[in-house]
Order: C-alpha cells, then structure tokens, then sequence
C-alpha cells in the first residue's frame, strides 16, 4: 500500500470513528490533518484489540500489535493499512517513539477486569491511556517551550478523567471501576451501583467531586493553547473546548450517567469549532 492510500484509509477511520478529535483536526493544515489521522488510526486499533471481549486472543493480538509497531519504528512495513502512513507522521514530526509504546500498555492495562485503588494509580492510567496521545500531538501542533510537555500531560488527565464520568456504566458492565476505591468509601459508595439505572445521592456526590477533579486540570492546561505554533491553536482550542463542553453537559445533567451515555451534539461542536476558526 501506498503512502498516499495508507493516509486516505487512516482519514476515514479518523473521520467516521473519531466523534471528538476529527472536528478539531479540520482547523489544521492538510499535512498536519492526515499526520493527525494515522495517529488516531494507531490509536483506534489499540483501542479496539483491548475493547474485544470473547473475540480470540486479545493479549496475543496487542502482543502482535507490539510486534508490529516495533518492526513499523524500525522502518519495516507490516501489513496493516495503519502503518506506512504512522510511520511517515512519526517520522515527520520526530514524535518519541516511548509514547506509542506507553499506549500500549495503557490498553494492555484493560485486558482484565479491574478496580482503581487510589488517584495516583488512576492518574498513572490516565497517563498511559490519555496523556501520552496529547503528547503525541503537540509535536504535530509545533511548541518550542518544553513547559508544553507538562501541560499536554496535564491536559490528557483532564480529558480521561472526562472520558470516565461519561463512561462510568459501561466501564462497570464490563468489570473495571475507575473511579478509585479510595473515592468510593469516602463518599460510601458500593461499586455495584456503578452498573445500575439510578443514581444515588452518595453516588452523584462522588461524581461532582471527580469532575472538580477533572476541571482543575483544565485549568491546569489552559496555557498550552498559547505555547503551541500559532497556525495550531485553533484547533487546540476547538479540542480542548469540545471537551470541556462534554464535562459541563454531564454536570448539567446532574451526573445522570448510568441512564444514557452524554454527547456533544454534532452542531455544537460546529459552534465551537467555528468559534474557535474566528
């Protein structure tokens, strides 16, 4: 496969999976956009082998992914159509290759079933699952200041710990708690209500109390829109805005997460990405 035809392959994975991210790549440059697909195509698959419940052997699947990615950074070309187009993004914006290596045993992570104990292990998982992709990103963005690193850091625990409140249900069904074991006996939640239809005062206490949490870190972000190549800030701003705004429609909601999963609607995000273009 072509480079041209790996890019096109990663752009509609990108553009039909990444209900997020993609409205934000759209600000970019056409060569910053495609590097930003491949690197979301790499991202997806990760995500889909550790997703994979009862489809084959998921450890021998990432074990192989690994393999793959290992032979891909060396300049080899596995079959994948993610690969000579990743590979061409990597090496164009000099991306460190440990980044990709952490994903994967950040996905590697979920393969059983599993209970955060404290903040500190859930902010390591944030790390690996959520961190090292805004890492991965701000080399295609463009930053000079090496203060953009600790922030993309920062801003990556914001968006997973936004991810978990959205997803505290459908986490639970399939047998991992993220929030943090610590958390729940403080606010005297039992863990099996995560998986149930209503939420309860002590369960809703425990979720405004995480997206504290979670808005902190934005805040702790905030100055890394202004430390990237002024040609990316808009779309970091439309990224960071798009998320920011799923963490306010949850706490709108009253934390009514276990009932249906909140989205940003498909307008707003229009709004947000137009607001942030002008």
């Amino acid at each position: 496969m072509t480079i041209e035809e790996s890019y096109a392959f990663c752009e509609r994975v990108a553009r039909t999976q990444a209900k997020n991210f993609y409205y934000s790549f759209l600000l970019l440059s056409r060569p910053q956009r495609q590097a930003m697909c491949a690197i979301y195509a790499f991202m997806r698959y990760c995500d889909d082998l550790s997703d994979a419940e009862g489809v084959g052997d998921r450890a021998g699947d990432i074990a192989r992914w690994q393999a793959d990615l290992n032979s891909a950074l060396a300049g080899a070309a596995p079959a994948n159509p993610v690969w000579p187009a990743f590979s061409d993004a990597v090496a164009r914006y000099r991306i460190p290759h440990e980044y990709f290596r952490d994903m994967i045993r950040g996905v590697s992570s979920d393969l059983e079933p599993r209970q955060i104990q404290t903040f500190q292990e859930l902010y390591d998982y944030c790390y690996h699952v959520a961190s090292v992709v805004g890492l991965t990103i701000i080399h295609i963005f463009g930053f000079d200041d090496p203060r953009a690193l600790e922030l993309a850091e920062r801003c990556g625990v914001a968006f997973q710990l936004t991810n978990i409140l959205r997803d505290v249900r459908e986490d639970a069904e399939h047998r991992r708690v993220y929030l943090p074991a610590e958390d729940l006996a403080r606010f005297g939640v039992d863990p099996k209500e995560l998986a149930g239809g209503a939420i309860s005062p002590a369960l809703r206490s425990l979720l405004a109390f995480e997206a504290e949490r979670a808005r902190a870190y934005y805040q702790e972000a905030q100055p890394l829109t202004n430390l990237v190549d002024s040609r990316s800030r808009a779309s970091l701003k439309a990224l960071i805005a798009i998320y920011s705004r799923l963490l306010e429609r949850i706490s709108n909601s009253e934390y009514e997460v276990l009932r249906e999963r909140v989205r940003v609607p498909a307008w707003e995000k229009i709004w947000i990405l137009a607001r942030c273009a002008i």
